[in-house]
């Protein structure tokens, strides 16, 4: 071994030769840029069986996260998301078995941490307008934060229903649905047949084996450097998430308002900058980057070291570059 957002993890092949078995392809999705790249074991790369497989295979990525997406997006409508949003704080509402799912790792994730990772921050979230520089009043956050409590949010697994306690309750799968979607995506290609492939949805990336005989390098952006990288590494088999706050943000009179918020306050995250999280689980890994950006360094660092199965790298405020215990031993 060794976040609704463009999330800047640049994706890097080095010393390969081209291959004509390797497939790629990029498209829009989810609020951000997605990525696939297979590998297939055929011989006959040009032949017409050949190219239709591979547009199958492109199809089931795509397919899959636009599914998602119109689920779980809380910017359409028509969402299953946004029907939970409209009805949940009135009544309680069945829903699907793979929303109820998402919903009952999201309260996990909040309870491990203590409520740092809280889906609910939407009741505040979506005062924030980052493209207009528009950023809820001081009193609008004040009157919002009763709403802001995961606990608030009532599964019921008999009937898969859901309910809020506080109606101004609104919930946001930012945090943990582009890494579901890759999870779901790796699992569609393994069903299919392939052996090595690569997955990425803005900031989370997950990987299907290595890159046929060498790892794949990921690197992730250095947070206050354009067109730079503060680290590489080299990934089997695993996944990495980088939560940091270049991704959606604004700067008014010298502060930095971004969208990963702290549920306790209502307003942006600032103890850290950057987050990556590297474990087996791309879901996790997701929520779990978002978890460590809120808590900071200190009490990020002993979250994770106490998960033996992720590891974890944060930038700090000056910049310096820290990683957990696991990493430190390689």
């Amino acid at each position: 071994m060794l976040k609704n957002c463009v999330v800047f993890i640049f994706i890097c092949i080095f010393s390969l030769p081209v291959a004509a078995k390797w497939f790629k392809n990029s498209f829009k999705v989810m609020g951000t840029q997605a990525h696939v790249e297979f590998w297939l074991d055929d011989n006959k790369t040009n032949t017409a069986d050949t190219q239709q497989q591979v547009q199958q295979l492109i199809a089931i990525v795509q397919n899959e996260m636009r599914r998602i997406d119109e689920a779980m997006s809380p910017y359409k409508a028509s969402s299953e998301l946004s029907l939970i949003n409209a009805q949940a704080g009135i009544k309680a509402l069945q829903i699907s078995p793979e929303l109820f799912h998402l919903l009952q790792v999201s309260q996990k994730i909040s309870k491990l941490s203590n409520g740092a990772f809280d889906i609910t921050y939407a009741s505040i979230g979506y005062q924030y307008d980052y493209r207009k520089k528009q950023r809820p009043s001081k009193n609008a956050i004040k009157k919002a934060l009763p709403a802001i409590d995961y606990s608030a949010v009532k599964l019921d697994a008999k009937h898969s229903s859901v309910r809020f306690t506080h109606k101004n309750v609104k919930i946001d799968l930012g945090g943990i649905a582009k890494g579901y979607a890759v999870k779901r995506c790796l699992a569609l290609l393994k069903a299919a047949g392939v052996k090595h492939a690569l997955v990425n949805a803005g900031g989370d990336t997950g990987l299907l084996g290595d890159r046929h005989g060498r790892p794949w390098y990921v690197g992730i952006k250095h947070p206050r450097a354009e067109n730079k990288m503060a680290v590489e590494l080299p990934l089997i088999n695993e996944a990495i998430s980088t939560s940091g706050d270049y991704e959606r943000y604004f700067i008014e009179d010298g502060v930095r308002y971004h969208h990963i918020i702290n549920p306790q306050t209502g307003d942006s995250a600032r103890k850290v900058v950057s987050v990556s999280i590297i474990g087996k689980d791309p879901t996790y890994v997701d929520a779990l980057s978002t978890t460590i950006f809120v808590e900071g360094l200190v009490a990020g660092m002993k979250l994770i070291d106490s998960l033996p199965e992720f590891e974890a790298i944060i930038i700090d405020n000056q910049q310096t570059l820290h990683v957990s215990k696991g990493l430190q031993q390689q």
